[in-house]
């Protein structure tokens, strides 16, 4: 049930949802929280401010237009997640009761150039971290936007920056923002969109693995931040992003051994198949409770 009022939509009835573990299990890097279930979230070109209750999603200052348009697709409200869930749980059962108690996470539908520097900027750093050089690089290169907060006060936000607005930047600018070694690498990243030799469409109509590839020419990117930039910015929900702790639990939990990252990425996608960006979710709250890491 949806209802508009006062520059706020409301949607009513939401399933499988939780604000807190969509937005702290590591897919996005821009946002702030202001309250309990209480968030600013800065995507697709707009900052949103958005609260749940219970079952209830609070959109301020927005439309249903714009609710319609943008944030629907963004927060992946549209699917049926009770099928994913149980995909996994009969693929493995050791996940049925974690994937209870974590029923609200969601994957989101990212841009995909937003997510692809973002995951770049992630390399060997904390989450606190990777966000403050995300508003840092927004300040300094994005675009300023004047906002209503729920109360109806203004205040100022920056976007992420466009690859247009990337374009301008340089190293020294993108090391000012505390992005260190990673400075080459965004610009390698816009320099490769720019000419199109990284081209978003096109990675959209490659298979995953060759898709995989096409984004492994940026310089710093490996199979790890390009399967984040799958999974998370090009829909790719197969995809199975594996760092040292994803390996650590696979290793834990399947293999009782050591093994390549890329065999560990195959099991994956033949155990859980379209569903193993998802499972990769689960598995990673599975062992971090159950200190199986």
């Amino acid at each position: 049930m949806t209802d508009y009022t006062e520059n706020t939509f409301t949607l009513t009835g939401v399933r499988d949802f939780d604000i807190d573990e969509v937005l702290n299990c590591g897919q996005c890097f821009y946002f702030n929280e202001i309250g309990d279930k209480f968030y600013e979230v800065v995507a697709k070109g707009k900052a949103l401010r958005i609260r749940q209750e219970k079952d209830t999603l609070l959109f301020y200052n927005t439309s249903e237009e714009e609710y319609q348009s943008i944030w629907k697709d963004y927060f992946d409200l549209e699917r049926n997640y009770e099928i994913i869930k149980d995909s996994i749980t009969r693929a493995d059962p050791r996940l049925e009761d974690i994937i209870r108690k974590n029923a609200g996470i969601r994957i989101l539908n990212q841009d995909f150039f937003e997510t692809l520097i973002s995951f770049i900027i992630s390399q060997n750093k904390q989450i606190p971290q990777i966000k403050q050089v995300v508003r840092n690089l927004s300040k300094l290169y994005g675009t300023k936007v004047e906002c209503l907060d729920k109360g109806g006060n203004h205040y100022e936000q920056y976007l992420f920056p466009s690859l247009q607005e990337l374009m301008s930047a340089t190293d020294e600018g993108i090391r000012s923002c505390k992005a260190g070694f990673r400075a080459p690498y965004i610009l390698d990243a816009v320099e490769k969109v720019a000419s199109g030799s990284v081209n978003e469409d096109a990675l959209k109509d490659m298979s995953t693995d060759e898709a995989r590839e096409s984004l492994m020419t940026i310089k710093g990117v490996g199979e790890k931040v390009a399967n984040c930039v799958l999974l998370f910015g090009l829909s790719r929900r197969e995809a199975f992003p594996v760092d040292v702790w994803m390996k650590k639990i696979m290793e834990k939990m399947y293999f009782h051994k050591d093994t390549p990252k890329n065999e560990i990425e195959e099991y994956a996608k033949d155990l859980f198949g379209p569903y193993a960006g998802y499972a990769q979710q689960y598995l990673f709250i599975y062992a971090r409770d159950s200190k199986t890491i």
